[in-house]
């Protein structure tokens, strides 16, 4: 039986650094030499359970702070930097909780594995090399991780697209029995012709090896003559042959002819290293009993060559299988990682993606959404924060309860935060009346609401798919994003309020209200409220007209670019440092270079006032 450890929490606050905040939890810690027996005991736990938290530990995620995913970015550019964060980090930890919700009670089994892309299978997969950010492996080492454990002992795993390929450059036999259909169409001469001779063929050595073992004979080169002749080979302790063929077609009409004449014999292909078919093995069985015997074996032995290739996938396509409400903390970033690791390499196209997760993870639940449906929220930047405001403001006790027995040491640690967002999915769903039994049923308006949002800034599902941006703050304005203008070159790195200041009676389209925010220490986004006074200002810095403190400003080097300038930098990958250099490579590049869609709708945020960087967090 399986020990339970209970707490229950209602208005305490408990700092996130705090020794006793360390301890709150244990979370089974998985490694290649425990996987086989806890990818048991997790299939049970999820089997019984209604919902599966998630959350991930890679190397790295942005190398500079506009790569990061903003309330600015449209779907598309949100999507092209994920993207590139999920292909050049790697993911070490892979923390999943199957968690049950009953009343105020959560019953959680939670499990932290540990990962690493070894090429077990020396095929060069899953990962040749990949990229590493000091402040993340920084991090890791203070909290306790061992590097050795996870490099020498952490599972390998193999996507699903690399699995395939992997079959293919393997080129093990596989049972026709259970591969080739019968064919639709009907045989030609040169079929028939092809038939009777391999039916001819393995009729004198079927004979041939029933004559050898009623027949014992000595002679050495009588043997050696009579497997020349007849083709006689071994697999294993049993007799085969192996038959020439030219197509899929030959090895189709191969095993049709197998099937209607010979009960005692299995039929094997054998692929070549490029995927194609080399030759069809028949191995001849000495009874019903034998030849059952050698096809258990034989799928024993791809059943276990699988496991080895997919490693961790097991456990996400276990998930994936079940169909049950994934929860996390950071959807776009999180899933873009599961996609790009163990399903199939991203595709360029963010509604692509979409449908691909949706169609392996039906319902996804971001924890950082549903804090939206409580109203605005200030300094809430993490899971402690977002428990911290709830406790708060609501009287909404949840009692946890965990598997895996008492924590005894601080070796299992590791994974703490998936329990915390099972423990806020669970007080998040108290405070808006939300019942969990009634997420998993047909109810528009719960699904709607909630489920498959995947941008935490994004105001509900369906803007999140045709372009909508979302800036949840105390006042949000809806504004398309061509009002949006880049600015870039302007001297001794004003403020944003600096900034606002100077541009405020540089020329009569500031006359109107805008707004003024940093993206880096290089670039600032200016927001006009009125349609039509962005072109404006980009016509003037463009004319000869230019006058006054305006005009001033661009001879010491201003520039500015529209929204599409940004999306270009991006579908580009002009990732530079500073977002400026990015936008003036932009700038140079033809706008046929970008693969613009000419049917993209435009995209609109929601800005609002106190929207400004803080130049010391960058």
């Amino acid at each position: 039986m399986v020990a339970l450890i209970r707490r229950r929490f209602f208005g305490t606050k408990i700092s996130p650094n705090s020794h006793r905040h360390k301890l709150q939890w244990s979370v089974k810690q998985v490694t290649k030499s425990n996987f086989s027996d806890s990818l048991q005991e997790f299939k049970s736990h999820l089997s019984a359970s209604d919902f599966v938290a998630v959350s991930l530990q890679n190397t790295g995620s942005f190398s500079a702070p506009w790569n990061r995913v903003s309330s600015f970015d449209s779907p598309e550019t949100a999507y092209l930097k994920v993207r590139r964060a999920a292909e050049r980090f790697q993911l070490l930890q892979f923390a999943i909780c199957p968690f049950t919700i009953s009343g105020s009670k959560v019953t959680a089994h939670p499990y932290n594995f540990h990962l690493f892309p070894r090429d077990e299978l020396n095929i060069g997969m899953p990962s040749y090399s990949f990229s590493c950010q000091t402040s993340y492996l920084t991090a890791m080492a203070r909290q306790g991780f061992d590097f050795n454990a996870c490099i020498y002992d952490g599972i390998s795993y193999l996507s699903r697209a690399q699995e395939l390929a992997a079959i293919v450059r393997m080129a093990n036999p596989i049972n026709l029995n259970y591969v080739v259909e019968a064919s639709s169409s009907p045989p030609t001469v040169a079929d028939t012709v092809f038939v009777e001779r391999v039916k001819c063929r393995i009729k004198h050595w079927k004979k041939s090896c029933i004559d050898s073992t009623s027949k014992k004979i000595d002679d050495a080169l009588v043997k050696s003559l009579q497997k020349l002749v007849l083709g006689g080979e071994q697999y294993g302790s049993r007799p085969c042959m192996t038959i020439a063929v030219c197509s899929e077609r030959q090895v189709q009409l191969v095993s049709e002819m197998l099937r209607e004449f010979f009960d005692d014999l299995v039929a094997l292909k054998i692929p070549t290293k490029g995927g194609g078919t080399q030759a069809v093995r028949v191995v001849l069985t000495s009874s019903k009993e034998d030849k059952s015997l050698l096809e258990r074996e034989l799928q024993n032995a791809e059943e276990e060559q699988n496991k080895k290739m997919r490693g961790f996938r097991e456990v996400i396509e276990l998930v994936s299988a079940s169909q049950k409400p994934v929860v996390s903390h950071n959807t776009l970033n999180d899933f873009s990682v599961i996609h790009s690791k163990f399903i199939a390499p991203l595709p360029l196209d963010v509604n692509e993606f979409l449908n691909s997760l949706q169609s392996n993870f039906p319902l996804i639940f971001d924890v950082n959404h549903m804090m939206k449906g409580i109203g605005p929220l200030e300094n809430v930047t993490s899971i402690p924060a977002a428990v911290s405001h709830l406790k708060n403001r609501f009287f909404a006790p949840i009692e946890m309860e965990l598997s895996h027995g008492a924590l005894l040491d601080e070796s299992k640690i590791h994974g703490q935060t998936v329990v915390r967002i099972c423990y806020l999915f669970a007080k998040l769903c108290s405070v808006l009346k939300i019942t969990p039994g009634s997420i998993q049923s047909s109810d528009g308006k719960v699904l709607d609401g909630y489920a498959n949002v995947f941008r935490s800034c994004s105001g509900n599902s369906e803007e999140s798919l045709d372009g909508g941006i979302r800036i949840w703050t105390n006042s949000p304005r809806k504004v398309d994003c061509k009002d949006l203008v880049f600015l870039w070159g302007f001297r001794n790195r004003p403020s944003a309020g600096m900034l606002k200041s100077l541009l405020q009676g540089s020329h009569d389209v500031f006359s109107e209200e805008f707004d003024v925010c940093l993206v880096d220490k290089s670039c600032a986004i200016v927001v006009f409220f009125h349609p039509n006074l962005s072109q404006a200002f980009l016509d003037v810095m463009n004319s000869e007209e230019i006058s006054g403190s305006l005009k001033e400003l661009v001879s010491e080097g201003l520039r500015a670019a529209d929204y599409d300038t940004y999306k270009r930098a991006c579908s580009l990958g002009l990732w530079e440092t500073d977002l400026a250099s990015s936008l003036d490579k932009a700038s140079a590049t033809p706008d046929h270079l970008s693969q613009r869609d000419p049917e993209t709708k435009p995209a609109e945020i929601y800005w609002c006032n106190d929207l400004i960087i803080n130049l010391d967090d960058l």
